[in-house]
């Protein structure tokens, strides 16, 4: 007897390989002497989906024709998500019809299917996985490149996602969330409307439907800046459970390393309990050798998220072990300290307040200008700005240097680039690495060859500029100078959290680490400056206070 394996979503048959080999031959060629009949809504994107199976299916010689059925999600479209009763949206009738035979297959997006199958259907294979990440589509004239995500202030956004509108309000708190359905063209026409300012709609479906959005100012939230819904950008392909046949045929088109990222993403859906109401992203993807796996959970739609981030060798027990950092009984640190000074916005402030957890928040270094005043001469011919800090970027501006039209902006970490936006300029690129070896590989993709202006703090690192090649013109440009504080006192917290190599030597020159404390650094840099006082420490995923955040939340005390 055949047994199914709920990680893998696959049924696995004893025997050898022979044996196996001729059944499945014999068994494809059953099929082929009859067309399927694939089920599927009728939306431009679903029936893409069903049109890229059904030719997927053709091409291993297996012929098939389209069933629309129309869905609950489909027929209410004047509610949003949340006030819709029970699971599966737009995937009950479908695998009602499953049932029946009326069908012989169904092709879902991923993401909208419940975590557990109905008795006697299972997923036969998932697809490859389109770019998970969100797009925040905005109206040119509602653009503000001053704010974060580029909309103007209090605009208004659409979307009925809890889990987008969580997270969207984590960075903005000053956007108007309005309820939006529909299907990905209608969406974006009422978008052209001007019913809203922006709307936000995933990558996978623009991709897959080619739609043009030149009229239109687009932001791309990568899937560790904005966590996408489990198992989003992916298609399942649904049979009856005793259909081995055409499970057997349709085993060409499953991902098996696919499908073991989602069973991550899926089974902590699960032990959460949720559906399509729960503001929950979990995202889990292999890098090397490693699973990482990114995770925002919210209470509700309106409530600022809990975000964690976690690596790990295996797959084994780690849906349970990620949902145990979000108990409600879970003891969190009651101080921590950080070496910069925060605003009462400040992201990584309202994350660790939302715990009652007291924030030290106090730099440890000062900064001074060393030049007032230069001649622009110098930009004549500069074709990129790189700045490695915030306050790079404050004292260039300051200098009120005139650039050439054509001049393109680097920067390192999202801190800086929200420093650029405000200056009124957007980042050509970003550097969101910890290693500032990798970003400066990755830059010098974009940069070799060309003349690159580095304003930075005197006695700089110079990480970016060693990685460019000879044929690259480097300008240096110290613009401040970095003062340590002097007789800095010890903190009491529990965790200890730095922000650059000045603030570790300013910290350490004269204070040794606690036992009971737990250290991390922004970044390798950082973290290079903490070896020489021989201090272990954690390092964030990412560079800037959301990764901290999701750092501080992954220690154990």
């Amino acid at each position: 007897m055949p047994h199914w394996s709920p990680l893998f979503h696959i049924l696995i048959y004893p025997g050898n390989d022979a044996c196996k080999k001729l059944n499945l031959h014999l068994q494809i060629k059953t099929i082929l002497d009859r067309t399927l009949i694939i089920g599927t809504r009728g939306s431009d994107l679903a029936l893409w989906q069903a049109h890229f199976v059904q030719d997927s299916l053709a091409a291993i010689g297996i012929a098939a024709e389209l069933k629309i059925i129309k869905t609950q999600g489909d027929r209410v479209l004047h509610l949003s998500l949340d006030k819709l009763e029970g699971k599966g949206f737009f995937t009950k009738e479908l695998e009602e019809e499953l049932i029946a035979g009326t069908i012989d297959l169904a092709v879902h997006s991923h993401k909208d299917l419940p975590t557990e199958n109905p008795p006697g259907l299972i997923i036969a294979a998932v697809s490859e996985r389109e770019d998970p990440a969100e797009l925040l589509l905005i109206l040119k004239d509602c653009v503000d490149v001053r704010q974060k995500l580029s909309v103007k202030y209090g605009g208004i956004v659409g979307t009925s996602s809890n889990r987008r509108k969580a997270q969207l309000l984590a960075y903005r708190p000053d956007l108007d969330i309005k309820d939006l359905r529909g299907n990905v063209p209608t969406r974006v026409s009422k978008l052209r409307d001007e019913n809203y300012d922006a709307i936000m709609i995933a990558k996978a479906g623009v991709t897959r439907l080619g739609l043009d959005l030149s009229d239109l100012h687009v932001e791309e939230l990568t899937p560790t800046e904005l966590v996408p819904a489990p198992a989003q950008g992916a298609l399942a392909i649904q049979i009856r459970e005793n259909d081995t046949e055409l499970f057997n045929a349709v085993r060409p088109l499953n991902h098996p390393n696919v499908a073991e990222e989602l069973a991550v993403e899926r089974s902590v859906l699960k032990l959460f309990g949720g559906g399509c109401h729960l503001p929950l992203g979990c995202y889990c993807r292999k890098d090397g050798e490693v699973y990482q796996v990114f995770t925002s959970k919210a209470d509700e739609g309106g409530d600022f998220p809990d975000r964690l981030f976690i690596d790990a060798a295996t797959t084994d027990g780690l849906p349970e072990k990620i949902v145990s950092y979000f108990a409600r009984d879970r003891q969190f640190p009651k101080k921590v300290f950080i070496s910069r000074d925060l605003t009462e916005q400040s992201y990584f402030r309202k994350a660790l307040e939302k715990h009652g957890i007291e924030i030290e928040a106090r730099s440890l270094i000062r900064t001074v200008p060393v030049i007032t005043k230069m001649d622009n001469y110098i930009f004549k011919h500069v074709d990129w700005v790189f700045f490695s800090s915030k306050n790079a970027v404050e004292y260039f501006f300051s200098l009120e240097p005139l650039l050439p039209k054509a001049t393109k902006f680097g920067v390192m970490g999202s801190g800086s680039e929200d420093m650029l936006r405000r200056r009124g300029h957007f980042a050509d690129y970003t550097g969101g690495d910890i290693d500032p070896a990798e970003v400066a590989a990755d830059f010098a993709k974009l940069a070799n060859g060309t003349t690159v202006l580095f304003p930075s703090a005197e006695n700089s690192l110079r990480s970016i500029q060693s990685g460019l090649s000879s044929e690259t013109k480097i300008i240096d440009l110290p613009v401040y100078e970095t003062i340590l504080v002097d007789d800095v006192e010890l903190s009491s917290a529990e965790i200890l959290v730095f922000t650059s190599p000045s603030n570790v030597e300013a910290y350490f020159v004269n204070n040794l680490i606690q036992t009971d404390q737990r250290v991390i650094a922004i970044g390798k840099s950082t973290g290079r400056k903490l070896e020489e006082f021989d201090v272990q420490y954690t390092l964030p995923y990412s560079p800037d206070e959301t990764g901290l955040a999701e750092a501080v939340f992954g220690v154990i005390l």
